[in-house]
């Protein structure tokens, strides 16, 4: 399988999508905006760009199964290959004009991503990568950075939507993290904070509560940049077990020895 087309391909799919949602930021209303669940909305520029992204690759690999927000397609678990979409990863920026918003594309073959795409739709900027063969941004190789030290590191999270159950842990954990690193930041996509972390802008991303079109292909941008990626526990249930941390190399054992103090799952 020639998987430089199928990159080229997805990296297409991802900038049509892309496109499109730039075009509607000054056109849809608040009127156009929908509640999925507290904090959660969706718009007709998200099922739209869906749309788009799905008839681009259906394709480009026959019998690849799909698992998309908006559609909540279920992947057949029996397929060798599966496309997992976000179409507008940070819809709540985009709904009152702030960046990043994303585009975010991953194939899996069975169990493993091999290929990502995350597209910055407000900066045009496009990461991507395969398996084995670096990430990089624009057509240029990229790395994480080679901060050493917690106490000279930019960390980056998000917050969720709705199952608040950690709190009270997750705020003692940005409590020391403020106290103890160069800072934190929210950008309200979390495709973006890992293609962020891939290229050295940020050293750490974590969050928790998220779901598999969220972290796919972020997750492998930032292996083939070089970083660590893991769940709270060290393992690697990230793509679909809702918590993720990822780091430069440098970092990552510390960063998670301070992260399971806090938020160890029990």
């Amino acid at each position: 399988m020639n998987f430089d087309s199928i990159l080229s391909q997805t990296i297409d799919a991802a900038k049509q999508a892309g496109s499109f949602i730039r075009s509607e930021i000054n056109k849809f209303s608040k009127s156009d905006i929908e509640i999925k669940g507290k904090n959660d909305l969706v718009s007709y520029v998200d099922k739209t760009s869906e749309k788009l992204i799905i008839a681009s690759l259906i394709d480009v690999i026959p019998n690849a199964g799909f698992l998309a927000e908006e559609s909540h397609n279920t992947i057949n678990e029996s397929l060798e290959y599966k496309w997992i979409i976000d179409p507008l990863d940070g819809t709540t920026n985009y709904l009152h004009g702030l960046s990043p918003y994303s585009v975010s594309i991953a194939l899996m073959h069975h169990n493993e991503v091999i290929l990502g795409v995350v597209y910055e739709v407000s900066n045009d900027e496009c990461f991507y990568a395969t398996k084995a063969k670096g990430s990089f941004l624009n057509g240029e190789k990229i790395t994480c950075s080679t901060n050493s030290k917690i106490s000279e590191s930019l960390f980056v999270t998000g917050f969720p939507v709705s199952r608040f159950y950690r709190n009270k842990e997750s705020f003692e954990l940005l409590d020391y993290i403020i106290k103890n690193s160069h800072g934190i930041r929210r950008l309200g996509s979390a495709a973006a904070d890992l293609a962020y972390v891939a290229c050295g802008r940020f050293d750490c991303f974590y969050e928790y509560d998220l779901k598999s079109w969220d972290v796919a292909a972020g997750s492998l941008i930032v292996t083939e940049a070089g970083g660590k990626v893991s769940d709270f526990n060290g393992e690697d249930n990230y793509v679909f077990g809702k918590e993720i941390v990822a780091a430069n190399s440098l970092i990552f054992v510390k960063t998670l020895q301070i992260i399971e103090k806090f938020m160890r799952s029990k």
